[in-house]
């Protein structure tokens, strides 16, 4: 997997819901994720025993879709045919995609939860596949092979397989240039790409671990309070770059949650 040598990369994330049990279980039905704990407030859900995703309970939070915060949480399945698989189970049950795009590096699949959240769910092409031009991994967006990847998979997906884990996650932003000064000096992540309205930032090498846009949110301000979506953002670093950053705690400059913490 091309993200699991990275020595800063995405542990888990944090969503406020309005209702929790519908969410909650979309998750799980859709996604295939386990219930790892939870009450009537909070659920934590996850892949063999590995948090990916926390839902808090507020009832009362507004729904405010076209501000600063998430645009999708993306998960990374270990193989193609996992990703055919779990292609066959939303055909199987008739739900309705966003999208789906071959994006040279990876193949990803787009949908919402039932809140509006963004959601991928994708596979990575082998590291040495891709194309680089100097510091940049060229990316783009193509048709997908479908009919190729549900050839490659099988019917009967229950749950997200072993070593599924969240890729990436892609932000919405006020403004880019703002974006880069931020993740890249504060969290010392590299740029990889750039195009269309939007930076992408990784650690290790990898193609993305963050990314921000302005294709929903250009000229955005700090984030409203008691509002449904990116609650907070947890990263996972090696000790050195824990000890490199100074801190543990960021908030971007729209108000979105950052905490880092140690691997393991």
């Amino acid at each position: 997997m091309a993200t699991s040598d990275a020595p800063l990369q995405i542990g888990r994330v944090a969503l406020t819901v309005n209702d929790l049990g519908k969410v909650g279980d979309f998750y799980q039905r859709v996604i295939g994720l386990q219930r790892l704990s939870g009450d009537a407030e909070q659920v934590l859900l996850g892949v063999d025993g590995q948090a990916l995703l926390e839902l808090r309970a507020d009832k009362a939070a507004r729904h405010r879709p076209n501000e600063a915060g998430l645009f999708h949480t993306a998960f990374l399945l270990p193989d193609r045919a996992a990703l055919g698989s779990w292609l066959r189970h939303i055909a199987a049950g008739g739900m309705k995609l966003d999208g789906a795009s071959d994006h040279l590096v990876s193949e990803a699949v787009y949908l919402h939860d039932p809140e509006g959240n963004g959601i991928e769910v994708y596979v990575d092409r082998p590291r040495d596949s891709w194309t680089r031009r100097g510091d940049e991994v060229l990316m783009d967006t193509v048709a997908l092979d479908v009919p190729g990847l549900l050839g490659i998979g099988v019917d009967g997906w229950q749950t997200a397989p072993k070593g599924t884990v969240v890729g990436h996650v892609h932000l919405q932003v006020g403004d880019v240039a703002e974006a880069e000064d931020f993740y890249m000096n504060s969290l010392g992540l590299d740029r990889t790409s750039h195009r269309f309205g939007a930076s992408f930032f990784s650690s290790g090498g990898y193609h993305h671990h963050l990314a921000g846009n302005i294709w929903n949110s250009r000229g955005a301000g700090k984030r409203s309070a008691n509002a449904t979506g990116l609650a907070e953002l947890v990263l996972e670093a090696d000790p050195g770059v824990l000890a490199g950053l100074g801190a543990n705690s960021f908030t971007d400059p729209w108000g979105t949650r950052i905490t880092v913490a140690a691997k393991g």
